[in-house]
């Protein structure tokens, strides 16, 4: 079975199982039988429409650039109800198998008594708690999570850092991801957010599109206000890739004074010192979608190290940072993860879906030979929501170590 089968199966399943509860909830609660009847039908027909409407929206095209009325109150919400619904699903099942398994010890037992009302109260109290957060938590992650910008001061100590750079800023802005919910204005915002900063210098970790190639213009124009004295700079990413506007984009970036980085690197000079800024296209070990492994990597930058100097590499992927380490190149900005886009690091560090992927989440990172700092993004794939990583804009103040 393939792993979309799989997904969908799942999905299908948390449908049906919150369909059941509804049914069960219509039973109890409505006297009429018309009535009764009329909701046992339209819970499930509402839930598969809403089901098949936001599977039909993934591979809708074209992307729009702007929050439309229809992205507002079809998409949005039942992208809302189908992420949260899958969660419910999925924490309810332990629950559930709990349930049968005490059930099962008590027939074994030989014992017809019925369980303790009190106790059983408690476990479906319980139950009722567990699976009604993960709607709470969504609607916090669309409504407000996904524009809680957090703007990250980062000190980051390098030995060989020409004097003249102590005190050097440089701000990163990363996955843009440019679409109804990270719309052309907000990016806008967002840029203008980074400029505040008085940075040094930008730098641009990748995903300016999603998937649609007609919205590389907007995202071109909105991100061409950013301002540094050492100028923008900028990589590209996996979905920059897919949607094959690697060279257009580049080119539109180019055109706006931003420049693009492709196994290219650029000297950032002052009073005569100088640090070394390589960038990279996407890279991974593995495949990873449409994208082909690389078997060398970052084999394609290894002449570009200036040793004895301070490099620093621009890389969508935090995969990367491994081979970066031991290359010598002493500081690797990365985004890609989205900080794993729905995390509960405040209940453990450890749960955050995109480390399923990567030991690289969000945040700084070291390594013998090097450093990385992994950036949030500002937007969102899939569905609209952030919970316990806030989009971010990241200001590194160089430091002689």
């Amino acid at each position: 079975m393939s792993f979309f089968a799989i997904i969908f199966l799942v999905l299908g399943s948390s449908q049906l199982y919150w369909g059941w509860r509804g049914v069960r909830l219509a039973r109890r609660k409505i006297s009429s039988p018309t009535l009764r009847g009329l909701a046992c039908a339209a819970i499930p027909t509402i839930l598969v429409a809403m089901l098949a409407y936001t599977v039909r929206e993934v591979g809708r095209r074209p992307d729009p650039v702007h929050l439309t009325l229809r992205d507002a109150l079809l998409t949005a919400p039942f992208a809302w109800w189908i992420a949260s619904s899958l969660v419910g699903f999925l924490l309810a099942i332990p629950f559930a198998i709990l349930a049968g398994v005490r059930a099962v010890i008590r027939r074994l037992r030989g014992s017809a008594e019925i369980a303790s009302p009190a106790r059983r109260d408690f476990l479906a109290q319980t139950t009722r708690v567990v699976t009604a957060a993960p709607f709470l938590g969504g609607a916090y992650g669309l409504l407000y999570g996904r524009l809680n910008l957090e703007t990250v001061e980062r000190p980051i100590r390098l030995a060989n850092l020409p004097p003249a750079f102590h005190g050097f800023r440089i701000a990163q802005l990363s996955d843009i991801h440019i679409g109804p919910f990270m719309p052309e204005e907000q990016i806008r915002k967002f840029a203008a957010i980074a400029n505040d900063q008085k940075p040094d210098l930008i730098v641009l970790t990748g995903d300016y599109v999603t998937f649609d190639a007609g919205t590389q213009y907007a995202v071109v124009d909105a991100l061409a206000g950013l301002r540094a004295p050492f100028g923008v700079y900028a990589c590209l990413g996996n979905h920059d890739a897919w949607a094959r506007v690697e060279d257009s984009i580049s080119s539109l970036f180019t055109a706006r004074g931003v420049r693009m980085l492709r196994g290219a690197n650029v000297a950032i000079t002052m009073g005569g010192d100088w640090f070394n800024l390589i960038g990279v296209d996407f890279q991974s070990r593995h495949r990873f979608g449409p994208s082909a492994p690389v078997s060398h990597i970052l084999g394609n930058i290894e002449p570009l190290i200036a040793r004895g100097k301070v490099n620093i590499l621009l890389s969508h992927n935090p995969d990367t940072f491994d081979r970066a380490a031991a290359l010598g190149i002493d500081l690797s900005m990365a985004g890609h993860t989205h900080g794993g886009q729905a995390a509960l690091e405040f209940i453990s560090p450890e749960i955050a879906p995109s480390r399923l992927a990567t030991p690289y989440v969000a945040g700084l990172f070291r390594r013998p030979g090097g450093q990385l700092y992994v950036n949030r993004g500002i937007g969102t794939i899939g569905v609209p929501i952030r919970i316990g990583a806030p989009p971010e804009i990241t200001v590194y103040k160089l430091e002689r170590a």
